[in-house]
């Protein structure tokens, strides 16, 4: 789908005419025709396109002739609801700067893209070119920051949760949250190497301008600050899973202690009445009435005593 954008009367609106408006947002579903047309038109290389649409892309920009592209990777929440797969996944962002419109391009719809759609991004205006693409690096920090957040609440309600039970649906869980930090850690990484290379190579043209400059400035000190919080998540959880192992051995290795000392409780009862099942003769108290009664008596004082011989011994 490609949508027409501009600001009239101070809202976000879709527009037909693809001269008049300011920004055009491009995502599935569309057909590979609409984008050769959309390039011809707009005279860019067709993989400014295409390679927005590829979720293995890494974060970078490129320049040709009067249109300069840049990619950054987005979290999204992952549609695909396994029990093995990532709670947060990231997905990139194709933004091409001509010289009458901005571009944008999504392998899906975007929650950092619906806020400018939806009017919720406050002093947006698509034909401010280098504002617009600073305010999308920063709803997209805000989009890392929100979703990191998220992940911390139910790594903590999980780990609650492991305290007073052992089962394995838990672990699964903060396996999902692990992966979906890997994929952050790694997204915003290279997101914030792309931002430094915009800095120093002074790409949106912005090194004059001090308002802009110090947006940018605060952009880059929040990605890093996704970037570490990313980091020291990711190692809580890997040392709350490395602890929780431990302790799921050392619980085993009790339950296997105690059920030892039981089966050598019953081994000694268990003995003697195998002695008088083999039917020979000559076996102790085998002429008394009280026979039976008697061994019975004397196993269970023998257990008793094996009992109370490990309870000596802790």
């Amino acid at each position: 789908m490609i949508n027409y954008l501009a600001k009239i009367s101070g809202l976000i609106k879709e527009i037909q005419d693809v001269n008049d408006a300011s920004w055009i947002n491009v995502f599935p579903p569309f057909e590979h025709k609409e984008l050769d047309k959309l390039a011809k038109d707009l005279d860019v290389p067709l993989d400014f396109l295409t390679d927005s649409l590829d979720v293995d892309e890494r974060s970078r920009f490129e320049k040709e002739e009067e249109a300069t592209f840049i990619l950054i990777n987005s979290p999204v929440l992952n549609d695909e609801g396994k029990d093995s797969e990532a709670i947060y996944i990231t997905m990139p962002i194709g933004i091409i700067i001509t010289p009458h419109h901005i571009v944008t391009v999504s392998n899906d719809e975007n929650p950092v893209l619906d806020k400018f759609y939806e009017n919720k991004v406050k002093n947006f205006d698509p034909a401010d070119k280098r504002l617009f693409v600073l305010q999308i690096f920063e709803q997209n920090v805000f989009r890392f920051l929100e979703c990191l957040k998220k992940l911390n609440l139910k790594r903590n309600l999980i780990e609650q949760e492991l305290y007073h039970s052992s089962r394995s649906s838990e672990l699964q869980q903060l396996l999902r949250i692990e992966k979906s930090l890997v994929y952050f850690v790694s997204s915003l990484s290279t997101n914030e190497l792309l931002k430094m290379k915009i800095k120093r190579t002074d790409l949106l043209r912005i090194g004059n301008d001090e308002v802009l400059a110090d947006l940018f400035e605060d952009i880059i000190i929040d990605n890093s600050q996704a970037l570490e919080m990313s980091n020291v998540y990711t190692n809580i959880l890997s040392g709350t899973m490395e602890a929780y192992a431990s302790i799921i051995s050392n619980n085993l290795n009790v339950i296997i202690h105690k059920l030892t000392i039981v089966t050598i409780i019953l081994l000694v009862p268990s003995m003697i009445a195998s002695f008088y099942g083999m039917n020979l003769k000559y076996l102790p108290f085998q002429d008394l009435k009280i026979a039976f009664p008697l061994i019975i008596f004397v196993s269970i004082l023998l257990g008793f005593g094996v009992v109370y011989y490990f309870s000596r011994k802790k």
